[in-house]
């Protein structure tokens, strides 16, 4: 009697909700999906992918550019000498402007962070020309330098720098107090004070100063090549646009922005091994 009673008990159980459903086994299925990042990343390429071509057999001429096509290209354009020698144009360009822009910019931001008297004379001009678009500035630059590749290096320095100084003179000013009054304590040197403590405890204001001072930098490059006629990633693109080249040129975009995410990973990686402090409360997408 007992048993018979605990058994219908159980039934009752399960038809009132105790058993998972089908329904349930849905919304697990969806809650797996979504929490899985490289299946999110996958599906969204694939159905911009997949809307992009339906909108250009549709709507676009015959020669624009569409997945499938640039797809087709795709081999034959990543192993092309002009790709190649382009890229690594282009690339080399903007890791010495880069290079440039990181110890100007570092020196500048961090003396208008400290230094008051620094900051009143430089804080308009900064902020005035970090504003200003960089297809203004080409043209100015190609007066004093030529359509040359110096023309593209100034550009990239002049991309690349402004970020990074307004990135670590927002550094410099947040370092805790706390921290300089121990270091002047100590007897250390302004010198000392400045690079050893100041610049130590503002590398994450300047880790986001690099990742967008190296974005502006390629955009920066490309946007001389364009204007300049120089060699480059930027020319290519241009050169197979005028010649109805569109899924090639489309190829070099892809590996312009292959390029971006790949920086954003490095810098990225270097946070998390080297200041896994820093925004560790962020969750992960």
């Amino acid at each position: 009697m007992i048993r018979e009673q605990a058994n219908a008990a159980g039934q009752s159980f399960a038809l009132a909700g105790g058993a998972p459903g089908p329904r349930a086994g849905h919304k697990s299925l969806w809650t797996r999906f979504a929490a899985s990042t490289l299946l999110v990343k996958i599906a969204g390429g694939v159905f911009l992918l997949v809307v992009s071509e339906i909108a250009v057999r549709l709507l676009a001429p015959a020669y624009v550019s569409r997945p499938s096509g640039v797809f087709r290209v795709l081999p034959q354009t990543l192993t092309n000498p002009a790709v190649l020698s382009g890229a690594a144009i282009t690339l080399g360009a903007v890791l010495q402007g880069s290079v440039v822009a990181l110890v100007s910019g570092m020196v500048v931001g961090l003396l208008m962070g400290r230094i008051r008297l620094v900051d009143r004379l430089l804080r308009i001009y900064v902020d005035g020309l970090s504003a200003m678009p960089m297809v203004a500035i080409v043209p100015l630059l190609t007066i004093w330098f030529g359509f040359t590749s110096w023309a593209r290096l100034a550009t990239v320095i002049f991309a690349a720098f402004f970020p990074i100084a307004i990135n670590m003179n927002s550094g410099a000013r947040a370092v805790p107090q706390g921290y300089l009054e121990v270091a002047r304590s100590c007897g250390a040197s302004a010198w000392h004070t400045l690079f050893g403590v100041t610049l130590p405890a503002s590398m994450p204001y300047l880790l986001s100063g690099i990742r967008l001072a190296l974005g502006r930098a390629l955009v920066g490059a490309v946007v001389a090549e364009f204007y300049v006629s120089v060699d480059g990633l930027g020319y290519f693109i241009l050169f197979q646009t005028r010649t109805f080249h569109h899924n090639e040129a489309f190829v070099a975009v892809l590996l312009l922005a292959l390029v971006a995410v790949g920086v954003d990973a490095l810098i990225n990686g270097i946070i998390r091994r080297y200041m896994p402090w820093y925004r560790a409360g962020e969750r992960k997408r």
